[in-house]
This record gives C-alpha cells, structure tokens and sequence, in this order.
C-alpha cells in the first residue's frame, strides 16, 4: 500500500534496494554485478538481469526453439517437449530453486532461458554430427554457440553486436568452460566452482528433463508404468501419489506420478544445497565459486536413485528405434545440407554470407546450421533437392 503522496511506481534503483535488503549475501545482486560489456545507460525501471531476461525472450534465436527437437523430432505429435518448452520449464524451476535459497530470481531464469539458444536441429544427435564435421575447425558445442548467439550471432542492436546481456549470464552459460583450472571471462575467474544462480540453472536442466522425458516416454508408448517400476525413484513418486490421491484413476495417476518425480528432484536439490550453504556458510558469490564443494546439487542418496534413471532413459527412450531411427534419417539429411552450403556459400542467407570473411567458411555454414529450426534444415534439403545419398 503506498501513503497519499507518495510514488507507485517501482524503479530499477528500488528493485536494487529490495535485492540488497532480501537476498541471501552469497545472491548474485545486479547493482553490484561486473556489468556488460558495451556500456549503456541504465533503465529507469528495470534492473539489469530482467532486462537481460527481456532481450533473450524476444530475440529470434530464443523464438526458433518452438521448432527444435528435444527427443522427438518436432512435428512428430503436438504434446511432445521441443527444446522451447524444455527451456521453459527448466527456467519455472530454477525460479522456485532461487527463491527457496535466497538467490537471485532473475538471473537464474535469464541464464535458464538463454542455456540452449545456440541449440543445433535434431537435439543431441544433430549437435554430435556438427561437432564430427567440424573438428577441424574448432569443434562444435552447444553451450559454447549459445555464448556466440547471444554475443555475436544475434544482430538487434545498432551499436553493438550481440545482446550485450551482463556478464553473469554470459558467465552463468559457460559451464563447462568453468571447471577449467584458470579459466576467465573478460578477465574475471568463470570457477573452480559458478556462482549459485548458475549452478541452480545447470541443475534444473537435468531434473526437468529426467522428468518430461519420461512424460513424453509414457506419451510416445516407449515406457510403461511397469518398465518404470524397475527404478526405486518412480516407485518412491507412485508411492506418494498412492499415499495423497489413493482413488486417482490410472489416466491421472500416470501424470501425478511424473510431477511427484520432478518434486522428489527438487525438494531433495533444494535441502541439500541448503545443508551445503549452512555448512560453508558463504558471505558472497565469490566464496561460492571458491568453497571446497559444489553447492547446489543431488545429495548422495538421490544421485543414486537418479543415476538408474538416467540409464533408463538413454536404452528406453533416447536409443529406442523410435528416436533413434527419427533423428538418425535427419541428422544425415542435415549433415548433407551442410557440405552443401560448403560446397556452395552464394546459397547461404545474406547475413551468413557477409560474416564468412571474419569467420571463415566452415565456421559460418555451421553457425547458419546450427541456427536452424528441424523444418527449416528439411525446407532447405528438399529445395536444393539434396541429401538423397549418404555423404
């Protein structure tokens, strides 16, 4: 409630207030961040990290994830995960992860938002068939192309290139870049360990989709309830659910059961990394990446249960003929339309075209790749009429 007189509106320098006078001393806070790394003035009502989440929604990197596969090739039904909706329910969680231990909300959801924009068509499968082709050339991965869409491949700015979003999201995404021994950004030290709002980012990719997965396994008829129960952590998630709705039929009982997983992975990560932060007690982000441990993270006992399930998922899910013969055909109609473009650049777009003399041929055909949603890689196979041979 304000008082007669006084001003409604919620300026950027209060939401800089309320982060100093709520958040947890090791929270990453945007008035005292490193900043970015083009200058530009500050926004009079938002603080820098959701305006670092703004410019990542509406770029269009982050709009083509509607249209890339996360297990399933897209198109395949309308109720499976793509890689939008994979990033999206990972940033829900990392929400709920932050504000549990006192972190930062924003910065957490921004890295979550941004982790897979540089994403290649065709999931995992697609992103080891672009690495094969470049390994001469430097490799592909896809963390490290999400650092270059956003910074480089992304143009909606007239001063600088990129999006020039702070440096605790472009640090938050290089987290295998971080467990390098010396490794920096911009001069500053990217570990031993990442802040605690990437660290929560990285842990809720792997619980989101240890749970949707087997969603869209039960979905697709690839697993049943029956194979599930071979894992102690789904029978732990259907005994709750028997426990609190013990009438659910088995249409709703099956979903129930999926977010009692998810819910098992959360609650477990979060009173963890709260026995983690008690027992090491940081005073800043600085003695987080610094502590002897990782904070945020499984606790033994979970891990345990978890690692099965993982396990089960690569032989019943990811390998299963279904998937793997799906991606196998597109993964091979993708890696010809890449020699294509290298074989013949005038074919690539304009913007791709005029940024081959800064990165060379091969890097350029792979950024104009990797960029592309699963339709458009197929659009482009057929309108060239190629990759009807293996190359």
């Amino acid at each position: 409630m304000t008082t007669e007189g006084s001003d409604p509106r919620q300026t950027r320098a209060a939401h800089e207030r309320w982060e100093r006078d709520h958040l947890a001393p090791y929270a990453c806070r945007a008035a005292a961040g490193r900043g970015r790394r083009h200058p530009e003035p500050a926004h009079d009502y938002r603080a820098d990290y959701p305006r670092d989440r703004d410019r990542i929604l509406h770029c269009k990197a982050f709009r083509r994830l509607e249209y890339k596969t996360q297990v399933f090739v897209n198109g395949t039904a309308d109720h499976y995960r793509t890689r939008l909706t994979h990033t999206m329910e990972m940033a829900a969680v990392g929400r709920t992860l932050a504000r549990a231990l006192r972190a930062n909300e924003d910065l957490t959801e921004a890295i979550a938002l941004a982790h897979d924009i540089g994403h290649s068509p065709f999931g995992h499968a697609g992103e080891e068939a672009l690495d094969e082709l470049m390994k001469p050339h430097g490799g592909f991965d896809h963390n490290l192309q999400s650092c270059r869409a956003v910074e480089w491949l992304e143009t909606p700015y007239p001063d600088f290139p990129g999006l020039n979003l702070t440096w605790e999201v472009r640090a938050g995404l290089r987290k295998r870049q971080a467990a390098i021994p010396g490794a920096t950004l911009d001069g500053a030290p990217l570990g031993p360990f990442q802040f605690l709002e990437a660290q929560m980012a990285d842990a809720c990719d792997d619980l989101t989709y240890h749970a949707h997965d087997v969603d869209d396994g039960l979905e697709a008829g690839l697993v049943t309830d029956e194979k599930l129960g071979e894992l102690e952590i789904w029978r732990l998630a259907r005994e709750r659910v028997a426990r609190r709705h013990p009438r659910a039929d088995r249409d709703r009982l099956l979903p129930t059961a999926v977010r009692q997983l998810l819910d098992l992975q959360v609650e477990d990560v979060i009173n963890h990394s709260a026995a983690q932060l008690a027992r090491f007690r940081p005073q800043s982000p600085a003695d987080v990446m610094n502590a002897p441990e990782r904070i945020v993270d499984f606790s033994p006992a979970m891990r345990r249960l978890v690692e099965p399930l993982h396990a089960f998922l690569f032989r019943e899910v990811y390998f299963s003929p279904v998937v793997a013969d799906a991606n196998r055909e597109s993964v091979r109609l993708m890696r010809a339309l890449f020699l294509h473009y290298v074989a013949h650049p005038e074919t690539m777009g304009r913007k791709a075209r005029a940024r081959m003399e800064e990165e060379g041929l091969w890097r350029t055909a792979c950024d104009y790749v990797a960029g592309m949603t699963d339709r458009y890689a197929l659009e482009e196979t057929a309108r060239f009429n190629i990759g009807q041979e293996t190359p």
